[in-house]
């Protein structure tokens, strides 16, 4: 089998059967095309590579100057890469079974105080025609710690908001209900209800929440753009992303005493080892400790 062909029906695989997002499998390509990449000279074909082809290929891509995180992500795509191949009785062994990762290194997220999130706000002009719209995004992804592609998505068919609750599709269109606070609602309340209705709306985008001035769904890149804007407005001097919104989503929880696992749940994280990640951002909470019970404080 060649790589052209092997890559194609993998695609076909995240997208038919995993239900992965264009996102999601785009970078599962490149992963495969770097390995592609290192084999092709060697005359190595998809169903013939071996384990220890494998961990030369990981030694490539270190000497390619990755950082471990990034030389994580590769080898995960190729684990799901040769997994489609043994399914699909493409090859009877998986090289990748025993192929171990790299160790990543645990980076703490960028996260904004809650008088941050109160300056951010306050940023936007309400006199603009965009401005209720803005804020209402703002208001949502803090409220609820959306990802920006769940942000963009959002339905007026999944706001539940006369019970507190928004429906969310998350990676893999897996769906989730997440709470929604009174300052997020009364947002939404004024953009849906006072200003979206007198926006012309572009066929096939009537059920979208938040639209342009001319009535289609707000790109990824817009909600980048407008952050960093608001942050310079605010005087925040972290750069900051849509994300940055979710880290504080999570971190103000965990601070105020939320139990995991229920963070976990509203963040739609599969594992909650990436959640854990939160435990060591309460940093006030341990500063109070070292206050309190160290000798010398």
């Amino acid at each position: 089998m060649d790589w052209p062909s092997a890559i194609k029906g993998f695609q076909a695989y995240l997208k038919l059967e995993k239900g992965l997002s264009a996102n999601s499998i785009d970078a599962y390509t490149r992963d495969i095309e770097k390995l592609e990449q290192y084999a092709e000279p060697q005359n190595l074909k998809p169903d013939v590579v071996a384990l220890s082809d494998l961990r030369q290929f990981i030694t490539w891509v270190s000497e390619l100057g990755m950082l471990p995180s990034s030389q994580a992500r590769v080898l995960s795509g190729v684990k799901s890469f040769y997994k489609y191949l043994l399914i699909e009785d493409i090859i009877k062994n998986d090289p990748a079974e025993l192929l171990e990762s790299p160790r990543k290194q645990r980076k703490l997220p960028t996260t904004l105080s809650y008088q941050d999130i109160e300056k951010l706000i306050a940023a936007i002009d309400l006199s603009k025609p965009e401005g209720p719209r803005n804020k209402a995004m703002i208001e949502v992804l803090y409220s609820c710690g959306l990802r920006v592609s769940e942000l963009t998505e959002l339905k007026l068919s999944n706001l539940y908001l006369d019970i507190e609750f928004i429906k969310v599709f998350g990676k893999g269109s897996k769906e989730r209900l997440v709470p929604i606070g009174g300052e997020a609602i009364n947002a939404l309340k004024i953009w849906t209800e006072q200003v979206r209705v007198h926006v012309p709306i572009k066929k096939g985008e009537e059920d979208m929440v938040f639209l342009n001035r001319r009535g289609s769904r707000l790109s990824r890149v817009y909600v980048f753009m407008l952050i960093k804007q608001l942050a310079e407005l605010a005087g925040i001097k972290k750069t900051i992303s849509p994300h940055t919104l979710r880290h504080s989503f999570a971190t103000h929880l965990v601070e105020g005493g939320a139990d995991l696992r229920a963070v976990q749940e509203m963040l739609g994280h599969e594992s909650i080892t990436t959640t854990e990640i939160y435990t060591h951002l309460d940093r006030e909470y341990l500063k109070t400790v070292i206050t309190s019970y160290h000798p010398r404080s």
